[in-house]
């Protein structure tokens, strides 16, 4: 827990602005919108001073001939919801930030383009475990590790170097990918990064499938694994940092969205070349190299990240960057700049520029630590929740319960289907109903069906139908809840909440600590599955989801809607108080509300934007 006399607590001060008394009834409106503000710092100067300002920052950054520009994009990100009062802008100007406002979903090809290429990139990580899944059922046999006639584990050890083969890819992008993100980011730039891992992750998925031993399968994971966990650090933050406020959270989980796409096609892959005999475990490996290879491809047409070169000193470059990203001049300047007042606020907060010293600081700078909290809890929830036991295992799950390899196939692929289309909808509601609600309201409901489907296990008469129908249903139910709440979550909330100095070091974290455990899972469930019965390993991971549910709700904070610089603000809350609320405050009232059907107000936030505040009040 925080201390709320650390010794940032001065500087947390200046980032959060508790509400001051006003006259009259003002002051009592005022508390019962929020009890703290998101402070926009472009309003602690006049309205002079902040056009001076923006006009020296082009100036002195070899951008004289966009003074102007900045200057009238600085009073518009000073107060965004009434540019319209602004008598300094054009025609044109005014009408290209209206029609930004009414029309959600409206930016230019490049910012589309960008965004569905590094969805696509992830579409990789998805058939890289579908590879895997369907490959189970035959490479054991292949490689002596299971009788061809009975298809069970010739030893315990088998089973145990099995687990191994598909875990290394999730420990190795935990432990050594999620770690070079740093190096190869500062060298090589975003798009330098994603197109050095979209070529490993091109090679080694060929390797796998002309591997002619474990050990040989083992080694081309192993790198792949790296490959893997360096463009899974990367990927998100560059699609955050491209895309706007207002709809960031739909776009950046085009990410999830593509990683079950890649799940589908994977499962696709599996089936189309079920009936080529020996080699099929071959070629349900080596067909993963096809997301990654466009992704290397596409990459060379993609700007570089805005706030990577700002981050670099290339400032006039970074503002050019996000000019092709933005519809309208003024839209990119007043993004770029306000971008750029928040990075020099953060960077009065960093403590070192090493990468030990930045990485030191999302453990020991409070803001950071809380971000980290709340990152790794909905990583660590991702393999809690035990959705990676079906994307891993689904194919000898369904099996074992009495399908055929063929039809355990098609009933992953529908598995898999049931992940993108229930995906989709999360699009509209992350960025609506939010981030930590979508989550709070799937984890209990994970929990019942894959209890349900556990317990489904254990009836053993009737027809096949009967026994096997359950099963399956519970197993489509859960899936439909994970992706509605923590599937698409988990890498979208983690890619934002880190301030701009620790981005990389941040997700690096939060990468290490959804792959590591992401690979324990994978290691153990195999060994899990023999001595706990598959219905015991079920109702463990069941338990765990009730586990997640506590930790979300006391670490992860609502990041709906706001840019990636306002959350610095929202993280600058104690975690003590931040939980105090939570627990005396919003939880009876829901309580009171959705169970006892009490018509009662909503209570106050813990901390609400500051325009939103003033719209309220006037």
């Amino acid at each position: 827990m925080d201390d709320k006399s650390s010794p940032d607590s001065h500087n947390e001060k200046e980032m959060i602005r508790a509400p001051e008394p006003e006259k009259g009834d003002a002051s009592g409106r005022r508390q019962s919108v929020a009890l703290n503000i998101v402070e926009n710092p472009l309003k602690r100067t006049t309205r002079e001073q902040t056009v001076l300002d923006a006009q020296s920052f082009a100036e002195l950054n070899g951008m004289p001939e966009q003074a102007e520009l900045f200057g009238r994009a600085a009073l518009v990100a000073r107060d965004p919801e009434k540019f319209e009062m602004l008598d300094e802008l054009s025609g044109d100007e005014r009408a290209a930030l209206t029609y930004e406002r009414d029309h959600k979903w409206h930016g230019p090809t490049m910012l589309w383009y960008s965004i569905g290429l590094c969805a696509i990139g992830a579409a990789t990580q998805g058939w890289d475990q579908t590879g895997s899944n369907g490959a189970n059922l035959s490479f054991p046999v292949a490689f002596g590790l299971a009788d061809p006639v009975t298809e069970e584990f010739v030893s315990d050890r088998a089973e145990w170097i099995v687990g191994l083969i598909n875990a290394i890819i999730f420990l190795t992008a935990g432990l050594i990918g999620a770690f070079i993100v740093d190096p190869l980011n500062y060298y090589f730039g975003r798009r330098g990064e994603i197109f050095i891992t979209a070529c490993i992750l091109t090679a080694t998925p060929i390797g796998s499938g002309f591997a002619q031993s474990w050990e040989g399968l083992f080694a081309a994971r192993f790198v792949m694994g790296i490959g893997i966990g360096a463009k899974n650090a990367t990927v998100p933050i560059y699609s955050a940092e491209m895309a706007p406020a207002r709809i960031r959270g739909a776009l950046v989980m085009f990410w999830q969205l593509w990683v079950v796409a890649g799940i589908f096609l994977g499962f696709c892959a599996n089936v189309i070349v079920k009936d080529t005999g020996d080699i099929s475990w071959r070629l349900q490996l080596g067909s993963a190299f096809i997301p990654s290879l466009v992704l290397g491809v596409g990459i060379f047409f993609c700007p570089e990240s805005p706030r990577w070169l700002m981050k670099h000193g290339k400032i006039a470059k970074g503002y050019h960057s996000m000019r092709r990203l933005r519809d309208h001049p003024i839209i990119g300047a007043r993004d770029y700049y306000y971008s750029y007042v928040i990075y020099k606020e953060e960077l009065k907060l960093a403590r070192g520029a090493g990468y030990f010293a930045r990485m030191w600081d999302c453990f020991a700078v409070p803001r950071i630590r809380r971000a980290n909290y709340g990152a790794s809890t909905v990583m660590i929830g991702q393999q809690m929740c035990g959705i990676n036991i079906i994307s891993f295992y689904s194919s000898s799950i369904f099996r074992d319960v009495g399908y055929t390899a063929e039809q355990a196939l098609y009933a992953s692929l529908g598995y898999g289907a049931v992940q993108v289309v229930f995906t989709i909808p999360t699009l509209f509601l992350i960025d609506t109903k939010g981030r930590r609600t979508l989550t709070l309201i799937t984890f209990p409901l994970m929990c019942i069906f894959l209890l349900a489907a556990g317990l489904s296990l254990l009836k053993d008469d009737g027809s096949r139908g009967e026994q096997i129908g359950p099963v399956v249903l519970f197993v489509y139910l859960f899936t439909i809840a994970y992706s509605l709440g923590e599937g698409p979550v988990a890498f979208q909330y983690s890619a934002e909440v880190f301030p701009t100095i620790q981005r990389e070091q941040g997700m690096a974290w939060a990468v290490c600590v959804n792959n590591t455990f992401a690979g324990v899972l994978s290691l153990t469930f195999p060994r899990m599955n023999t001595v706990m019965t598959p219905t015991g390993a079920f109702g463990f991971y069941a338990g765990l989801n009730l586990i997640a549910w506590f930790m979300v709700f006391c670490f992860v904070r609502e990041t709906k809607q706001l840019t990636l610089e306002e959350l610095d603000q929202v993280f600058s809350v104690p975690t003590s108080s931040y939980i105090n609320h939570e627990l005396t405050v919003w939880l009876p009232w829901f309580l009171k509300r959705y169970f006892l059907r009490k018509n009662i107000p909503k209570p106050p936030l813990i901390l609400e934007k500051e325009e939103h505040v003033e719209k309220v009040l006037e």
